[in-house]
């Protein structure tokens, strides 16, 4: 078995032992392990992140492979916590990963001790529970950043990180921002990753032909549940999720024992 040493020695080389071994013992928890969330996860575990719980309901289906972590032909219909809480136990046996596989609402928020984490980490789809989450950790004192929408781009070149207030051309971004406005408004700012590409989907009549003709098939009935699908390439929701995760690894480096 190899050392925690031996697995971050490049890690300690660039940041020192000191904001490695903050790292360590530095706990987060992430909403999502999707097309984003998997790879936030992923870089957490490989920069040496002692302790990360990973929230999210789903099961992996046939149509996450193309972007998401937990995703082959071997992984349809397991569940996606505890597919990728396995790879990050074989990336690093020494930190702890706690799987949950539930969806986060406002009717069980309170279930998820977000006091008890250092930082929280929103990769969350649906608008209502992102919403829910956004207002929910900013009013505690924990560090909390939160993805914008990753699909209908392509330019890695746009993606950017700016206060969720300062955040332009993300249409979902702008659909929060309406709705807080009209209900309970952050107690605070939060960083967002995001970007201002939005492309059009050229594959949309052949997509619902092919729902039309396969209305049966395992990615129409998954597809069914969402209430608009987009596409989405596996290069832009992993530099969002990396981006996500630098944030919390760049936040942790700066701070002083």
């Amino acid at each position: 078995m190899y050392s925690e040493k031996d697995i971050f020695q490049r890690a300690e080389l660039l940041i020192g032992e000191d904001a490695l071994r903050r790292i360590r013992n530095s706990k987060a928890i992430l909403f999502g392990v999707g097309g984003v969330g998997s790879w936030c996860a992923e870089s957490l575990i490989r920069s040496g992140l002692g302790h990360l719980t990973i929230v999210d309901s789903d099961v992996v289906n046939v149509s996450n492979i193309n972007r998401q972590l937990p995703a082959t032909t071997k992984t349809v219909d397991l569940p996606k916590v505890e597919v990728l809480r396995n790879r990050l136990l074989e990336i690093n046996p020494y930190c702890e990963v706690n799987a949950i596989q539930n969806i986060y609402n406002a009717e069980n928020s309170d279930s998820f001790n977000l006091e008890e984490y250092d930082y929280i980490i929103d990769a969350i789809d649906s608008l209502e529970n992102k919403i829910n989450l956004i207002v929910t950790a900013s009013k505690l004192q924990n560090k909390f950043f939160s993805s914008m929408g990753a699909a209908l781009k392509m330019d890695t070149t746009r993606i950017q990180v700016a206060d969720f207030w300062k955040v332009r051309g993300c249409p979902l971004a702008a659909a929060i921002r309406r709705r807080l406005r009209k209900g309970e408004m952050p107690a605070k700012k939060f960083l967002c990753v995001y970007s201002d590409e939005v492309l059009p989907n050229k594959g949309a009549e052949a997509f619902k032909a092919m729902k039309l003709a396969n209305p049966n098939s395992p990615s129409s009935l998954w597809d069914s549940r969402k209430a608009q699908i987009n596409g989405t390439l596996s290069h832009i929701t992993a530099i969002f999720g990396f981006t996500l995760a630098g944030l919390v690894i760049k936040d942790i480096c700066e701070q002083n024992d």
